[in-house]
């Protein structure tokens, strides 16, 4: 039996986000805890030229809700990045989360061949739609969650794998 890639996309994006949620309450339970402001969490960085944690944060929503979008067809919701502290980057992945629980998987249908094209600077990749979930679209996702993940660590912030991870459930 083949995955849809409604399966491959929807729950996965979910599951992510969600992992994300717990990570931000995490995040501002330490900062109480330490005397820290929500933006000396959110604004900080593994190294100068990558994105703070905020910006992790809306990038991993960016990639989730235009992923979908590109698949399904469904218009996405726009958001401003202009998110800094915890109660605001939460709201966005809650509010990221309602949009792709709101997709019907039936507009899935055919999205493993759909040509998706990523307009950048200097170059217009082209994928079907399935090269393009598995090889850009989920690495990058994956890539600005762990990116939350290990700028938390590296403040202090008692997370480990399982926190990762996240909670096992069926599908």
């Amino acid at each position: 039996m083949s995955v849809s890639m409604y399966r491959a996309t929807i729950p996965v994006f979910i599951r992510g986000l969600d992992v994300l949620v717990s990570l931000l309450d995490k995040g501002a339970a330490h900062a109480k805890e330490k005397g820290l402001s929500d933006t000396d969490v959110t604004s900080a960085r593994l190294i100068d030229d990558m994105l703070p944690l905020s910006g992790q944060i809306q990038r991993a929503s960016d990639t989730s809700k235009l992923s979908a979008q590109r698949l399904s067809g469904v218009a996405a919701p726009a958001f401003d990045d202009t998110e800094t502290t915890f109660v605001e980057l939460r709201e966005r992945v809650v509010k990221t989360v309602a949009y792709l629980k709101s997709i019907d998987a039936g507009t899935f249908e055919g999205s493993e061949t759909r040509v998706v094209t990523l307009k950048q600077k200097n170059f217009e990749p082209k994928f079907s739609g399935e090269d393009y979930l598995f090889l850009f679209a989920l690495p990058n996702f994956y890539f600005h969650i762990v990116t939350a993940y290990d700028i938390l660590r590296h403040l202090g912030v008692p997370v480990g794998k399982m926190d990762f991870l996240g909670a096992f459930q069926a599908a």
